[in-house]
């Protein structure tokens, strides 16, 4: 006979609130600033700034007691899945949380100086919102809990995206990106649905089990299932033919918010994919393997030749250059995933490693973008030409991180990134992929060294300075554009952001292997 205090026992267990900490204290933040935004005065909201500044930073150290990577709470009790929990902060979880963490820091960094036109509390708030749900999902470990995640990283951006309210692209782009997320979603759902109908469960370990043993009758339901589900991560990953939304989106997101799709929002997905595909459904490798190895491939072609494709003098081209670079780089990032299907799941690990190094000089990249749209607000890439000549220190960052995402020395990190990648495809036997990606590399190199070379030429000779389009300055303060020979002062945030990417790229190239060693590690 159970009684009432056996069956409670059974039910209930304690939380490891230091497990749940970081993403906790991001989102009981943003819910703070959210009140407190309605009491400050306008000319003390940079303190909502300030604390969101300081709520990644803690967060950020509440990741140190975690180092070991053994805790795990929401717990199944009960039943033939006990042992199975819904939140496990693995070695994996915690990478990606740094990353994510860490991407949305430098991401306050780049906006504190530069939101004088913007609603300042609701932009802190869908901010640490975003990455509340980002830093949330890596550590999910049940499908209900993932798409949550997903959904919590996922729906404070479009708002970000459109939080131009005078600005019609940047509602447009907020429009686009949000009808085609909603629709991945809802595919991916489905996915979701016709997965737990053959399984009878949701955890990811129990569904790699009993994945194993669909009755004949519904494996084509559970192959449904599988595909639908991973079209849901695609699209956060902007893998091709999920892609179409990025550059206008970057277009027309503040380029803060920009800098923090390429990266964080990235890395949302990415994580996803990697969690269903190499711990729920190991035995359907046959069907996500082939499938990633060709989207891998069709991704990195499609970014490169439109990022070839890019005019010097068109609007915006310096950020849809790097759009459509993500989109490349998001090609590379799906190789070692697909090579996981062929081999082992050891070869996530460099997926991990090219994760890191990306989100370092990427984050760096936007964030000259920033500097240099403060006084060209078009940010075209010849706004770029000359600019050693009057920032050098600056010239010198940009080139370096444009290096290290070419794979070209002194950019030693990216290189050794870049290398890793390829390993993966050839130990996997996927030996017509590492030659797509070689071909793609090369293709990169072009408007790599191109955009690198304008920074060092000398500069045009300067026109007049004219009024700004008031829609531009919305991503910095209401100035006249100016040539590049009469540079303004930066915000302290801004080139804090510049020379801590900067910093951590060349401690990186100097000793790759403290990432590069994620890429020989078990994660999970």
């Amino acid at each position: 006979m159970i009684t009432a205090a056996d069956s409670t026992t059974s039910l209930v267990q304690s939380v490891d609130w230091l497990a749940i900490a970081p993403p906790v204290v991001v989102a009981t933040v943003a819910l703070i600033i959210l009140v407190a935004d309605l009491f400050l005065p306008e000319e003390r909201k940079p303190l909502l700034g300030l604390a969101s500044i300081a709520a990644l930073v803690a967060a950020l150290a509440l990741l140190i007691p975690l180092r070991d990577g053994n805790h795990s709470t929401f717990c199944l009790t009960t039943g033939t899945g006990t042992g199975a929990c819904s939140y496990t902060a693995d070695h994996f979880a915690l990478i990606i949380q740094v990353l994510v963490l860490g991407g949305a820091l430098l991401t306050a960094l780049l906006s504190f100086g530069d939101i004088r036109r913007l609603p300042a509390g609701e932009f802190w708030f869908l901010l640490l919102s975003s990455a509340a749900g980002a830093a949330l999902l890596p550590a999910a470990r049940d499908l209900a809990t993932l798409v949550v995640a997903l959904e919590v990283a996922s729906l404070p951006a479009f708002a970000l995206v459109g939080i131009k309210r005078d600005d019609r692209r940047s509602s447009e782009a907020a429009l686009k990106f949000f009808l085609s997320s909603v629709v991945a979603t809802a595919v991916m759902l489905l996915g979701v649905s016709f997965v737990y109908a053959t399984t009878g469960t949701l955890h990811l370990t129990e569904l790699a089990t009993r994945l194993h043993d669909v009755p004949d009758q519904f494996a084509t339901l559970a192959k449904a299932g599988v595909a639908l589900t991973l079209v849901g991560f695609a699209f956060k990953t902007a893998a091709a033919p999920f892609h179409f939304w990025v550059p206008d989106t970057y277009v027309g997101a503040p380029l803060p918010v920009a800098a923090y799709l390429s990266v964080v929002g990235k890395a949302v997905g990415f994580s996803g994919l990697i969690l269903v595909t190499v711990i729920a459904f190991p035995s359907y490798a046959d069907v996500w393997g082939p499938a990633l190895a060709v989207v891998a491939a069709l991704t990195m072609t499609v970014g490169n030749v439109a990022a070839l494709r890019q005019t010097a003098t068109r609007a915006r081209s310096a950020v849809r250059l790097l759009a459509w670079s993500s989109v490349a780089q998001a090609g590379y990032l799906l190789v070692p995933i697909a090579s996981a299907a062929y081999s082992s799941d050891e070869q996530i690990g460099s997926t991990v490693a090219y994760a890191l190094m990306y989100a370092v000089v990427n984050l760096g990249a936007f964030a000259v973008a920033a500097l240099v749209a403060r006084t060209n607000p078009d940010n075209r890439l010849s706004d770029y030409r000359g600019l050693y000549a009057t920032r050098p220190l600056t010239a010198l960052a940009m080139g370096f991180f444009l290096l290290c995402l070419a794979g070209l020395p002194p950019g030693i990190v990216g290189l050794f990134a870049k290398v890793t990648v390829f390993s993966s495809a050839v130990d996997a036997g996927l030996g017509w992929l590492a030659v797509v990606m070689a071909v793609n590399v090369v293709i990169a190199l072009y408007y790599y060294l191109q955009w690198t070379a304008a920074l060092f030429r000398a500069p045009e000779e300067a026109e007049p300075a004219t009024p700004a389009p008031a829609a531009a300055l919305a991503d910095g303060p209401a100035t006249a554009v100016q040539p590049l020979g009469a540079p303004v002062a930066a915000p302290v945030s801004l080139t804090a952001a510049i020379a801590l990417t900067a910093a951590v790229g060349i401690v990186l190239s100097g000793a790759p292997q403290i990432v590069l060693r994620f890429a020989a590690v078990n994660l999970f």
